[in-house]
């Protein structure tokens, strides 16, 4: 889940690279989208999965849910909603080396 500086946009993808996404959204590399008129540059939370179906299943159930659940499963694993970019990038790069 990524969301934009005041935390007040919430949006949920799938992706094989996650890095590489967050990059994207991070950088605006697709002018016009979603992510780039709301300003959606920072992850807040995510997951892994074995397989791209069980993570396209687990994506599609996020979306039907409130918000209120949605912010409930961040405080979950990010209580103060840190946004996690530079986490990600230190984990990639540490899964290579």
């Amino acid at each position: 889940m990524m969301t934009n500086q005041h935390k007040t946009v919430l949006y949920i993808g799938v992706t094989s690279n996650l890095k590489a996404r967050v990059w994207e959204h991070a950088h605006h590399a697709v002018p016009g989208s979603f992510t780039d008129r709301y300003k959606v540059t920072f992850l807040i939370y995510y997951e892994w999965f074995d397989t791209i179906d069980s993570a396209i299943e687990r994506e599609k159930q996020l979306k039907c849910w409130s918000r209120k659940k949605k912010e409930f499963l961040i405080r979950l694993k990010n209580p103060e909603w840190r946004f996690l970019n530079e986490d990600v990038y230190d984990e990639m790069y540490s899964l290579l080396y």
